[in-house]
């Protein structure tokens, strides 16, 4: 879930109450607070504890919250951990530490750390086009036996490498990368960590029940559909940036605003935004 700013920056607690409603009411089962989409380099731990409190007590009732807790620093992603752990979050969501390229025992010993500091589940968040390394298969493989590490979304875009982990594991799988939603499906994943999800909710519960229920015609024909979404949203400049220009045109927030370094759509890109949503059916 992107996190909203006020006009001045100030994170807007009600803004976010607002759009984890809007997000529920849509259809989705979970949401993750505090992700690389939330612009979690830029917001302090404080306010990501007042963001999970907020998110929580508008729809924890109706929704699991897992909180993203991932950083480069083993010891600031456990202290991170035990604050979304004490607001009172479902499960966490645990990046590949980024930047410092960490061999693979490092990173084994790394979310086992992570994984040992609170009772929550885990689900790890291999994106080696971001952190700079790959969980390995084998680094997968032997993870999956920790009782609390359970999940992965999984935005490597290796769909051999996934297939083999779901043949020799329990692990459960979550797209992470919305161009590949059908293709995961298809192969075994449980569900999506969708950033276009903000904007076609509907559609996406319907192209995974339609997976579910072997109603392949149906579940091609809304992935096609939202190609279009897909690119401007994720293509066209930063994931974050675009999301929040197209909840300003769907009416669900009133200001776009990012922290630096990221800055808001152009006029331009949000020209090409409205074109390619309403191609998409998703905005009228």
């Amino acid at each position: 879930m992107i996190t909203p700013f006020r006009p001045d920056g100030a994170l807007d607690l009600a803004a976010a109450q607002k759009v984890a409603t809007h997000l529920v009411d849509q259809g989705n089962d979970a949401l993750v607070i505090n992700g690389t989409t939330g612009e979690s380099p830029t917001t302090s731990d404080a306010e990501k504890v007042q963001l999970l409190k907020a998110v929580l007590e508008a729809v924890g009732d109706r929704a699991k919250v897992v909180a993203g807790v991932g950083t480069n620093d083993t010891a600031h992603t456990i202290e991170c951990a035990k604050a979304a752990a004490a607001a009172g979050v479902h499960g966490l969501l645990v990046v590949t530490p980024y930047y410092n390229k960490p061999p693979q025992d490092g990173l084994k010993a790394h979310f086992t750390a992570v994984a040992d500091s609170t009772e929550l589940p885990v689900m790890l968040y291999d994106i080696p086009g971001r952190a700079g390394v790959p969980i390995k298969t084998e680094t997968l493989l032997a993870l999956a036996d920790h009782p609390r590490i359970i999940a992965v979304k999984d935005a490597k875009g290796d769909l051999a490498a996934t297939t083999k982990v779901l043949a020799n594991s329990g692990l459960v799988y979550y797209c992470g990368a919305d161009e590949l939603n059908l293709a995961s499906l298809a192969i075994g994943a449980v569900g999506i960590v969708s950033v276009v999800a903000h904007v076609a909710s509907p559609q996406y519960r319907q192209l995974i029940d339609a997976v579910l229920a072997g109603d392949l015609a149906t579940a091609q024909r809304i992935d096609r559909q939202l190609v279009p979404a897909v690119e401007a949203i994720m293509t066209r400049t930063q994931g974050a940036i675009m999301v929040k220009a197209a909840l300003k045109l769907a009416g669900v927030i009133e200001h776009a605003t990012m922290r630096l370094p990221l800055i808001e759509a152009t006029a331009g890109q949000v020209d090409w935004l409205t074109t390619d949503l309403k191609t998409a059916g998703l905005i009228a």
